[in-house]
């Protein structure tokens, strides 16, 4: 399989994850789906483009904006980057809905904040944390 069919197949599964989130939110397989089987798959996928792309010398190019977009010359690292991109927003996706259940937020005010996060990733996520400021009024997450 070659990187531009990895990057097509991956795009299809993330888009198949987004429309669980909003349309079976609360279905018991969601996030099992989701989690459980396409973000572990993109990590694999994620490290074997990270494996295929780079070499231990180009990490040292994460130090300055110069470097990283030298080292996001080649197809397969903006394949990896992509990938990052697509499991790390679904996971905001995930902890949205985690929240929005826990603070009884109506799925009909998570929708936007879901496609914001999936188009445009931390505008959706500030979007569904100012709602849940609204709702909560607080802004801060309780970690234990």
């Amino acid at each position: 399989m070659n990187n531009d069919q990895i990057f097509q197949l991956s795009s299809t599964l993330a888009m198949l994850a987004w429309l669980f989130l909003i349309i079976l939110p609360k279905w018991k397989w969601t996030g099992r789906i989701v989690l459980g089987f396409i973000i572990t798959l993109f990590c694999l996928v994620y490290i074997f483009a990270l494996s295929t792309s780079f070499n231990a010398n180009d990490f040292q190019s994460f130090g300055s904006l110069a470097g990283v977009m030298q080292l996001f010359k080649s197809e397969g690292a903006v394949l990896a980057g992509w990938i990052h991109y697509l499991a790390f927003d679904l996971m905001v996706g995930l902890f949205i809905l985690h929240e929005a259940k826990k603070n009884n937020i109506r799925h009909w005010f998570v929708i936007p904040c879901l496609l914001f996060t999936f188009m445009l990733g931390p505008v959706g996520l500030l979007l569904f944390l100012l709602i849940r400021f609204i709702k909560t009024k607080k802004y801060f997450l309780n970690f234990p």
